[in-house]
C-alpha cells in the first residue's frame, strides 16, 4: 500500500511504487518517480524528472528536482536521480542536470546529505559518501565513493575528489582530491592521506605503507609532478591503490591537483 497524507499534493501522473509513505503538506510533481519503501516525512517538495531510489528517507524542506540554479538552463528536459537506501536530511536542495552538463545529476546508494548541504547541477556522486551540514557542491563535479565532506565544506565547478578522501570542515576547495587524500584549509591544500578513513574501512597496515611511501614521493619537492608521478607509476604498478591515484592525476580535467602547502610538502 501507498500511504499517502491528506494533506500532501501529489500529482496523478507521478509514480509512487508500494510502500511509500508521503508525509504531512508534501508536493510531488507530475514526472517525479519513487520506488520502494521511500519515505518523505513532511514538507518535502520532488519536482521535475526526478527519480528516487527504494528506502532513501528524505526530511521536511529538502527541495529535490527544481530547476537547476544556472542561467544557462532554458527548461530542456534533464533528470536528477538518487540511488537506493539514501538519507537526506532537512533543507538539503538537489538539482537535475543542464544541456551543457550531459542533462543528467546522478547520486549514488547509501549516501549520506546533513541539513542544508547542496548537489549542484550535473554533478556525479558514488556511493557511501557523507556530506556534513552546509557542504555545498558547485555544478559538474564528480565525487567517488566513500568521500566524507566536513561541514561548510565547498567543492568549485568541475571539481573531482578521489575516492575514500576527505575534505575538511569549512574547506574551500578549487582543485581536484587525490584518492584517499586528506584536504583542509582555505584555499585547501593537501594535507596528506585520510589514514583515519582507510582504517576504519579495514585497509592493510601494508596497503597503508604503500600509498604513503608513494604519497611521500609523488608530492616531494624535486622534478615536476608528472615526473614524479611516472616513477611511482613504475615503482608501484602493482598496488592497485596507488595505481587509482596514479590515474586520477593523469586523467583529463577542468581544475588542477590540490597540492601541499610548499611548508608542508612531503
Amino acid at each position: 500500500m501507498t500511504g499517502v497524507h491528506p494533506t500532501a499534493i501529489v500529482d496523478p501522473k507521478a509514480q509512487l511504487a508500494p510502500g511509500v509513505k508521503v508525509g504531512p503538506f508534501c508536493v510531488v510533481g507530475p514526472h517525479v518517480v519513487i520506488h520502494e519503501d521511500v519515505v518523505l516525512h513532511s514538507h518535502v517538495v520532488v519536482e521535475g524528472r526526478t527519480s528516487i531510489g527504494a528506502r532513501t528517507q528524505i526530511y521536511p524542506f529538502a527541495s529535490i528536482g527544481h530547476q537547476p540554479q544556472d542561467l544557462k538552463y532554458k527548461g530542456e528536459p534533464s533528470t536528477l536521480e538518487i540511488g537506493t537506501d539514501n538519507l537526506v536530511r532537512e533543507h538539503v536542495t538537489m538539482n537535475p542536470g543542464t544541456e551543457g552538463g550531459g542533462m543528467v545529476t546522478r547520486v549514488g546508494n547509501h549516501c549520506a546529505f546533513l541539513a542544508a548541504s547542496h548537489v549542484g547541477h550535473d554533478s556525479i556522486i558514488g556511493d557511501h559518501v557523507v556530506f556534513s551540514n552546509n557542504v555545498m557542491l558547485a555544478g559538474h563535479c564528480k565525487i567517488d565513493d566513500y568521500v566524507i565532506f566536513g561541514g561548510g565544506a565547498a567543492l568549485h565547478q568541475f571539481g573531482r575528489v578521489g575516492k575514500h578522501a576527505f575534505v575538511g570542515g569549512m574547506s574551500a576547495v578549487e582543485n581536484d582530491v587525490i584518492p584517499y587524500g586528506l584536504v583542509v584549509g582555505n584555499r585547501a591544500y593537501l594535507m596528506g592521506l585520510n589514514l583515519v578513513g582507510l582504517k576504519r574501512r579495514g585497509f592493510s597496515r601494508e596497503q597503508m605503507l604503500s600509498m604513503r611511501e608513494a604519497y611521500n614521493l609523488m608530492f616531494s619537492s624535486e622534478g615536476t609532478l608528472r615526473e614524479r608521478v611516472a616513477l611511482a607509476a613504475e615503482k608501484f604498478a602493482d598496488k592497485s591503490e596507488v595505481m587509482e591515484i596514479v590515474d586520477f592525476i593523469r586523467a583529463e580535467a577542468d581544475r588542477a591537483i590540490c597540492m601541499p602547502r610548499p611548508d608542508r610538502a612531503a
